[in-house]
């Protein structure tokens, strides 16, 4: 194998098109100068927001297009890092872009403060009165609810201006793993050497067929990250002393309170999510397990194997456009507009699909609002790829049918919500694949690239939140959080779900190293919700028919009008219930059951 290419030597038609962003770096930089001008489009209603509701509602719709702005301009910094992390020029540029938009925040935090300072009643006085300002309703009674928890004003001025500070850690955490990890080259069985990144060893070796490749190349990976393992821990421990000490100081019981008003779902669905997954999840997962070690013919089963193929010799593969034209057809049901989003980003070059040096691991979907959305993955022409496509379309398609419908305050939905649209995506995409017929291995495979998805949100995504929950409590204790302690917790963690059915290494321990999640909130937990929500809708088209779908496009239009719950409502489907989690989990039993069953 080759090594990844620079940047530079990428064909075009595989890159994504930033000009539809901004037409040049000038221009991006001439728009980030003119945004931190335009705070005062903003700033000249300070101290006058109790003169009346016009007033009001002219300083909120200021900031949201100031913010909207801000977003497009950001998103371009970062777009343009994810590119090629390694590069100095984009990190400063991602750098400068952190700079001014904590320096807007910061001047724009007048708002929130004097809006609660207001007299009770007022902003109700003022929506009654005023019905332009029903645009902000959710940004306001989010507000409204965070006021109990609100500072003195001129704190609440200098945690505005500290924004670039308190995201150090996740900057340090990236830069770290987008341009200082290096990993070795590695040979296997055959005396072959082959090379070794993020991106290769999540995209190509950790699902390969020969062991011998995916365990040299995990001892290569390993072996790349432990050197940081003391660095990025203090990274993480920082981050998670952070969030105690703003939950302290804000008055909330404990750090996951304060991470979790955010989502604006019951602290009970969170742990409910947690405790139920994995005590019902386990045994399925260890059949599954014990089926791989049997098919494979292993003497254990390594934590390192725990992806590999069922049918090794049988790796179906698929072209970028031949992709394309499956996903088109997939997702049909979503309807005509739907679709030609999607044929939109294929045509379009929303996509960034090529492998180079310094490129962000993994794949992500980026919604500036009024453009497109942006889509980073890295294609290697296998089956699996149209599937984590299809995943990150789905965000782009929540966000194309929010943008169009909603203004900018109100486009993006509560974090629970967000894996849903995505995940739904690879439901119908399996579901496509498997109606097609054809032979029995293909199913087989399929049913394979379902339980993936099922693994990736309920075990990995999953154990991580189990990390976090640890974590949180422990530091709240009074536990110094070291690389020692991190990987003795994560490593207890995967013991306890995997029992003896799968041998948890040292590689295995540190395996909290290799995520941005824990830098994001309580984020891992939510592709648990995304992902019971998608199950629970598939199962609802199946006993209604596809005119389900018409009901789920006016959930995506609602953007972040409503809390999570509520948007899964307008579809007939309550999450506060523990039923749908269980559904799912039982849903994983019956595929592994097939499984079982075929091999």
């Amino acid at each position: 194998m080759n090594k990844p290419l620079p940047r530079s030597a990428v064909a075009t038609d595989a890159t994504w098109n930033l000009d539809d962003l901004f037409a040049s770096r000038a221009d991006w930089l001439a728009e980030l100068s003119d945004i931190e001008a335009s705070t005062e489009t903003v700033v000249r209603h300070r101290g006058r927001l109790g003169e009346g509701a016009a007033v009001l509602q002219a300083c909120l719709d200021a900031r949201d297009a100031l913010r909207a702005r801000l977003q497009r301009a950001h998103i371009y910094a970062g777009l343009r890092n994810a590119e090629d992390g390694g590069d100095p020029a984009r990190q400063a540029d991602l750098a400068s872009a952190g700079s001014v938009a904590a320096r807007v925040e910061a001047a724009l935090k007048f708002v929130d403060t004097e809006i609660l300072a207001l007299p009770d009643g007022t902003v109700e006085g003022y929506l009654r009165a005023n019905p332009l300002l029903a645009v902000h309703r959710t940004d306001l009674d989010d507000l409204a609810a965070l006021k109990p928890h609100m500072l003195p004003a001129q704190t609440e001025q200098v945690l505005g201006s500290l924004g670039e500070v308190l995201d150090a850690p996740y900057m340090t955490y990236s830069r770290s793993k987008m341009g200082d990890m290096r990993f070795e080259p590695f040979s296997d069985a055959a005396g072959t050497s082959h090379p070794n990144s993020f991106n290769l060893y999540e995209w190509t070796y950790e699902g390969s067929a020969d062991t011998s490749v995916r365990r040299a190349a995990w001892a290569s990976f390993c072996a790349g990250l432990a050197p940081y393992q003391n660095t990025l821990a203090a990274t993480f421990a920082t981050e998670v002393t952070k969030n105690i000490v703003l939950a302290k100081a804000r008055g909330y019981p404990s750090a996951e309170h304060f991470l979790l008003q955010q989502h604006k779902v019951p602290f009970d669905l969170y742990t409910n999510v947690l405790d139920t997954i994995q005590a019902e999840l386990a045994p399925h997962m260890r059949r599954y397990a014990r089926l791989r070690q049997r098919v494979l013919g292993l003497d254990r089963l390594l934590f390192c194997d725990i992806k590999a193929p069922l049918d090794p010799g049988y790796a179906p593969r698929i072209g970028f456009d031949e992709a394309g034209t499956l996903i088109q057809d997939a997702l049909a049901p979503m309807g005509a507009d739907y679709v030609e989003m999607v044929r939109s980003a294929f045509q379009r070059r929303w996509i960034d699909r090529a492998d180079n040096a310094g490129k962000g691991s993994g794949a992500f979907c980026a919604s500036p609002y009024g453009v497109h959305p942006f889509i980073l993955m890295t294609w290697t022409d296998s089956m699996r790829d149209a599937f984590i496509l299809a995943h990150e379309l789905g965000h782009a398609g929540h966000f194309t049918f929010a943008g169009r419908h909603q203004r900018f305050v109100n486009t993006c939905p509560a974090m629970p919500f967000v894996e849903a649209p995505s995940i739904m995506n690879e439901v119908l995409l399996a579901r496509h694949i498997l109606a097609r017929g054809g032979d029995q291995r293909m199913r087989r495979w399929v049913l394979m690239q379902v339980l993936g998805t099922y693994h990736h949100n309920f075990v990995t995504h999953l154990l991580e939140a189990e990390l976090q929950r640890q974590v949180y409590r422990l530091a709240e204790g009074g536990q110094p959080l070291t690389a020692a302690l991190l990987n003795e917790r994560k490593r207890a963690i995967l013991q306890g779900f995997w029992g003896d059915a799968v041998a948890i290494d040292d590689g295995a321990a540190m395996t909290w190293m290799r995520q941005p999640h824990y830098y994001l909130g309580l984020y891992p937990y939510t592709y648990s919700v995304g992902l019971v929500a998608a199950t629970a809708l598939a199962a609802k088209a199946d006993r209604e028919g596809p005119s389900v779908f018409a009901g789920w496009l006016d959930v995506l239009r609602a953007g972040g009008t409503r809390p999570p719950l509520e948007l899964m409502r307008m579809v007939g489907i309550d999450l506060a219930s523990s039923q749908p989690v269980r559904d799912a989990v039982a849903y994983v039993g019956r595929m592994v059951d097939e499984l079982e069953a075929g091999f």
